[in-house]
């Protein structure tokens, strides 16, 4: 499909996703489909149409999967068959629906997506107009051959959504937004809990600054205001469509967040710098909130091992937090990849005995499980349930862990209770353990009736079916 894309006219946007966001030991993601992250960025802002153009189930899988997560609003989607694919009259639909979606009072933008088949059919989205009735129209590329994972697919829509504001602002005046700091901003980027943002404003304001919008943004007008600040922490340090867009409009981008003490300490040394702050203000913010950071960290201690792997973004700060609340954390894995604005994150781990493993693949999560033999394995849900499978408590990280606080003073010990209640699970899975020893496992899985017979004469018969048709097959090859 990558060089059917290419052939189509898709190699320059493939080659930049290529630059953007390199592969790692796998070609394919093993996570969902990366369009996710797309998809629901558009579907959590305001005013703004989502049309999805790709194959029925794949469309099916995504409005799925995002109401199962909370989305309110309609997904449009334009079918098409092998005619109107090959054609071209898709494209002619889907820039009717488009047409017909582009009500202003409704609508800011539009954003239309191509999933795998009309991204490798080359299906020109960027031939769609700008705006339609004063309703801006952005069409992308989402391929699960371009594209690695769903939060990558996030910065895919954020830059271009960047992209077409900052153009938009150096035309001329743009809508204001609705509340305006009387501070220089810091804007954050990647998606964070909700109370992190208003906590890191907190700890800037000795600094005579204020936290800026978080991007992914919530509306449109809020892109302007992120393009207009002082500087750019990229929480998330993936985002490498966003962060050029911040570039070309003038801006500094510092990396890591205030995770922990030491975390804390740093990006308050790193904003301050990159804004040009007195030393004596930064200090002042330090002095305020590292010992409330210090005491808490005191306060919910966590002892144990713990193996940490995810696909969010924010695995890096979490495996510091757990290392500041007293765990013992060899091994960090994430699907995300290396970038220089990770570099802070990743030399401190590394320097507190954690070794961290870029486009992290499931096979060397679960090998981390088997080398380091955790206390709990926090990671995705493959690695969840394989890690219960060997009696080992673990957590998914999407929901128990990326669901709470992590920047400041309420960051400070927010994992504690639910990773020391994990750990304090031991003698459960092993008592669940015990209890279904040799049950439904190998030819006992599923549900009889009647007492399972292994019968290995079936097993070795059709192995040697197998073996004959692969030998026939290569012999028609050749």
């Amino acid at each position: 499909m990558h060089e059917a894309a290419s052939k189509a006219g898709k190699s320059e946007i493939l080659e930049r996703y290529a630059a953007d966001y390199p592969k790692g030991p796998h070609d394919q993601p093993q996570s969902m489909c990366p369009a996710f992250g797309s998809l629901r960025v558009g579907l959590r802002m305001r005013r703004t149409a989502t049309v999805l153009s790709g194959s029925a189930c794949c469309v099916y899988g995504l409005t799925f999967t995002s109401h199962f997560y909370g989305a309110r609003r309609t997904v449009g989607y334009v079918p098409f068959s092998s005619e109107t694919l090959v054609t071209g009259k898709l494209f002619e639909d889907i820039r009717d629906a488009v047409h017909d979606l582009a009500d202003p009072a409704l609508y800011d933008t539009i954003i239309v997506t191509n999933l795998c088949v009309p991204t490798a059919s080359g299906v020109p989205l960027q031939l769609l107009p700008d705006q339609i009735n004063g309703v801006r129209v952005i069409g992308i590329d989402v391929p699960g051959f371009g594209v690695p994972t769903h939060a990558e697919a996030k910065d895919v829509l954020a830059g271009a959504m960047l992209n077409y504001a900052r153009k938009e602002a150096e035309l001329g005046p743009v809508a204001a937004p609705k509340e305006r700091p009387d501070r220089p901003t810091v804007t954050l980027l990647g998606e964070m809990f909700p109370a992190d943002p208003p906590g890191i404003g907190i700890m800037l304001e000795p600094l005579g600054l204020a936290a800026g919008p978080v991007v992914p943004t919530r509306e449109w007008r809020e892109l302007y205001s992120a393009l207009d600040c002082a500087v750019v922490a990229a929480i998330h340090p993936f985002y490498t469509a966003s962060v050029r867009e911040f570039e070309a409009a003038g801006r500094s981008v510092v990396g890591s967040a205030p995770v922990g003490r030491d975390g804390t300490a740093a990006w308050l040394d790193a904003i301050g710098a990159a804004c040009g702050i007195a030393q004596d203000k930064i200090d002042a913010s330090k002095n305020k909130f590292l010992p409330a950071i210090t005491g808490a960290l005191a306060a919910r201690p966590i002892k144990g091992r713990i193996t940490v792997s995810g696909y969010e973004g924010s695995e890096l700060l979490v495996a510091r937090l757990l290392i500041e609340s007293g765990a013992d954390v060899p091994y960090v894995g994430t699907a995300c990849p290396r970038t220089r604005w990770s570099d802070p994150d990743r030399e401190w781990l590394e320097a507190h005995g954690c070794r961290v493993q870029y486009r992290a693949s499931l096979e060397q999560d679960i090998a981390a499980i088997h080398e380091y033999g955790p206390d709990l394995a926090i990671g995705t849900t493959p690695v969840v349930q394989h890690a219960k499978q060997k009696s080992i408590p673990s957590l998914y990280f999407t929901n128990l862990i990326s669901a709470r606080p992590l920047m400041g003073p309420a960051g400070a010990g927010s994992l504690a209770m639910v990773v020391n209640a994990a750990m304090a699970n031991q003698a459960r899975m092993d008592k669940m353990s015990a209890f279904f020893d040799g049950v439904g496992t190998g030819h006992t899985a599923g549900i009889w009736e009647t007492t399972p017979e292994d019968r290995p004469d079936f097993k070795a018969k059709y192995a040697a079916k197998r073996i004959a048709a692969a030998k026939a097959e290569e012999h028609i090859g050749t």
